[in-house]
């Protein structure tokens, strides 16, 4: 059943993925803000509150009209599946977006695949280089790919029905809306009322990442160079523990660029000031455009991966 709604969600995705999806994540960081504004009291207290009563209506919600279809009909709970899997799963945004970029490089258009990367990624983009601009369309595709596919599969797998699916999802959103101090820049009053407010957030995401993202990191590894990806994962995936997303992007970023034989991470020019330090991951020559559909192609090669263990335990469950 669960290989069966991954795969037509998959199916259906790739097939039209519908403007209006993206409407209800909208929707539900509104909902969020409006109750960041009314509960936060700087605190970790006010944030587990509020990360209950964002999280709870939803994750409930779901599960009740999963249980009721199912009740009714197999096919029906399916069928739901295969519905909120399509709104939680974000795989075409990752393939539109890189593949936007990768046509700009095609016919030397810089300011196109600037423009492409700032449409994805935001953020000023006016200073890159092709080569930064190919690196960070890199990191981000890998980020996107592990939270918008990856560990979506998993929890949805691991927990009854599609709350799991909901839950990992809405909190990746949490965790990203009530942010933390950025690293490098001053902290103000406001910012660390409002990290320890969502501080709550980023500890359960992070405790629900540890499993899902070692499982990519090692699928990774196993469809790219896997010498290099593991060598690179065990000594550099806790330089990026300081990081946006911490660990758990480090050891992602730290495997893919093993896998990719690309160095991704290091300095960013900025507008103002010093570049932007970040650790430096992955092995090899620096990320580069000709290196975007190789990502492109471990990204794919790993979810087929996933699919077929996937199979296997489906097959394995319904043998006698």
């Amino acid at each position: 059943m669960s290989f069966l709604a991954v795969l037509v969600a998959l199916g259906l995705e790739q097939w039209r993925a519908f403007s209006w999806r993206t409407g209800v994540e909208r929707q539900f960081v509104r909902y969020a803000r409006w109750i960041e504004r009314r509960w936060n009291g700087g605190t970790a207290q006010h944030g587990w509150l509020a990360l209950i009563a964002v999280l709870l209506p939803p994750v409930l919600l779901v599960e009740l009209v999963f249980l009721i279809s199912w009740l009714v009909h197999p096919l029906l709970g399916l069928a739901c599946n295969v519905v909120v899997l399509y709104f939680m799963m974000g795989f075409r945004r990752f393939s539109h977006a890189v593949s936007a970029i990768i046509d700009a490089f095609k016919t030397s258009d810089l300011t196109g695949a600037r423009r492409a990367l700032a449409a994805w990624r935001g953020g000023d983009v006016s200073e890159l280089t092709s080569e930064d601009v190919a690196r960070l369309a890199i990191e981000r595709g890998l980020v996107d790919a592990y939270r918008q596919v990856y560990a979506v599969i998993f929890w949805f797998v691991i927990l009854p029905g599609p709350a799991g699916a909901v839950v990992y999802r809405a909190l990746a959103l949490l965790a990203e809306e009530w942010g933390a101090v950025v690293p490098g820049v001053e902290p103000t009053p406001l910012t660390q009322a409002r990290d320890e407010f969502g501080r709550p957030a980023r500890m359960l995401l992070a405790l629900l990442d540890w499993i899902p993202v070692r499982l990519t990191a090692l699928s990774f590894a196993i469809v790219g160079d896997f010498e290099d990806a593991a060598a690179c994962w065990r000594t550099q995936a806790h330089l990026w523990a300081k990081q946006d997303g911490g660990l758990a992007i480090g050891v992602l970023l730290a495997s893919g660029g093993g896998a990719l034989g690309a160095l991704l991470g290091g300095p960013l020019p900025v507008l103002v000031g010093e570049p932007e330090v970040r650790a430096e991951l992955g092995t090899g020559e620096p990320a580069a455009p000709d290196m975007l559909p190789s990502a492109v192609g471990l990204v794919w090669r790993a979810l087929v991966l996933w699919l077929l263990v996937i199979l296997l335990i489906t097959v394995a469950n319904i043998a006698p």
